[in-house]
């Protein structure tokens, strides 16, 4: 089973959003026996509470389901998971910190999808403090496809 870990500030917004975009996008591959998704914060200030109101409303729109609980990620994750992506160089730069010994291909969440050309810009901002859900959610789904197209490539699925 290939796990991946997406990893913002609260996960609130950003990684709450990845997980469910590209959970759904795992799905519809046929690939959920396969490949298990997560998310969670390198801070924890959030840990319990639901996804933020802007998060849930553009996934409803996009008929994307979401229930998952913040959490603050725990330093077995960085052993656990295959893929950590972080949606910024500050949490990348956070988890490094603790990543000694880590296998885990641990990088930018966009990485691949600016690689591909698909995306202008490798971090994905915040969208708790200018409310831009919808241009959030279109560099997720861009990441969360070229993510996926990378995992199917480097492991033959």
């Amino acid at each position: 089973m290939v796990k991946v870990l997406f990893v913002c500030l609260g996960n609130i917004c950003r990684s709450p959003m990845a997980e469910a975009v590209f959970q759904n996008m795992v799905n519809e591959a046929g690939l959920s026996d396969k490949i298990f998704v997560d998310s969670a914060g390198t801070g924890g200030w959030h840990v319990g509470e639901s996804a933020h109101r802007g998060t849930l409303g553009v996934l409803k729109r996009h008929a994307i389901p979401y229930n998952g609980r913040a959490r603050q990620i725990a330093l077995r994750d960085l052993s656990e998971f295959d893929y950590i992506l972080a949606m910024d160089k500050s949490n990348l730069a956070n988890l490094r910190h603790y990543a000694d010994g880590s296998t885990a291909e641990m990088r930018l969440f966009l990485s691949y999808a600016y690689a591909d050309g698909s995306v202008a810009e490798d971090e994905v901002p915040d969208p708790y403090y200018d409310g831009r859900f919808d241009y959030v959610y279109d560099l997720v789904n861009k990441g969360s496809a070229a993510l996926l197209q990378r995992i199917r490539q480097q492991n033959g699925l």
